[in-house]
């Protein structure tokens, strides 16, 4: 068995109040605040994306060139008809 007191819980030091900050809540309602990426980074993250692009798209193109060449009849590319609310440019 145990010898001696029973230990006391630790009191906050006198002479500092206890602060209400919501520690022990839960998280807390509402959007948070993003700090903003730096320039430099969304600069290369745009130009990768293009460049994405533009080599699917050149792909696309030479598959679709290819296609049409081997084929007696003339190939037809039929695209998705696109929806109302996006807008591609």
């Amino acid at each position: 068995m145990a010898q001696g007191r029973f230990k006391l819980a630790a009191a906050a030091p006198r002479g500092k109040k206890q602060t209400r900050s919501g520690a022990g809540r839960g998280p807390r309602k509402g959007g948070r605040i993003i700090a903003p990426k730096k320039a430099r980074v969304i600069q290369q993250q745009k130009l990768k994306k293009n460049l994405e692009v533009a080599i699917r798209n050149k792909i696309e193109h030479d598959v679709t060139m290819k296609a049409s060449s081997n084929m007696p009849k003339k190939l037809n590319i039929v695209k998705a008809p696109q929806k109302k609310g996006k807008v591609n440019n």
